[in-house]
């Protein structure tokens, strides 16, 4: 009898572990973007990180789609980055994911991205920024060195197209 119930058992799960052709067809699609993150976005009508600066202005908040270039990642998950237009001397943007619903891999500093979502500026607390000091790996001195709340352009995006592979 046993053996009986494991051979039906056994069997079953062989037909229930067998792909559907609609489930085929969703793992082709995913193979095909593999370079979008979250939401999948185009690259047109995108504008320059420094556009976005002059755009937000003194607005509270901009729907927009930015393209930069990423300097730092979350290195414990990939689940917030910062991207600028990629000179030395350039401002940041810190960018989160929309309802922590998607993360980017570790390693694409350097890279260019586009993102699209809603740009605002925020105060970051200290305990906050500490926090991502952290994520990102820093030093225990450095993270000590943070004493006071900062002022940032962040960004909430609903979807990331990496453009560099």
């Amino acid at each position: 009898m046993k053996n009986t119930i494991f051979s039906f058992m056994f069997i079953t799960l062989l037909f229930a572990c067998k792909p559907t052709s609609n489930q085929t067809e969703t793992a082709l699609t995913a193979v095909s973007t593999e370079n979008t993150f979250g939401e999948a976005i185009t690259a047109d009508n995108a504008i320059g990180v420094n556009d976005l600066f002059a755009q937000l202005g003194s607005q509270d908040s901009l729907v927009t789609k930015v393209r930069g270039t990423v300097q730092e990642v979350c290195q414990a998950k990939g689940c917030w980055m910062s991207i600028s237009d990629g000179s030395a001397e350039a401002k940041t943007v810190f960018v989160k994911f929309k309802d922590y619903g998607f993360f980017v891999p570790k390693d694409i500093s350097g890279k260019e991205v586009i993102m699209e979502g809603v740009a605002f500026q925020e105060v970051t607390s200290v305990d906050e920024l500490k926090h991502y000091a952290e994520d990102k790996g820093a030093a225990p001195e450095e993270i000590a060195k943070i004493t006071e709340p900062k002022k940032e352009y962040k960004f909430m995006a609903s979807g990331v197209l990496l453009l560099d592979k």
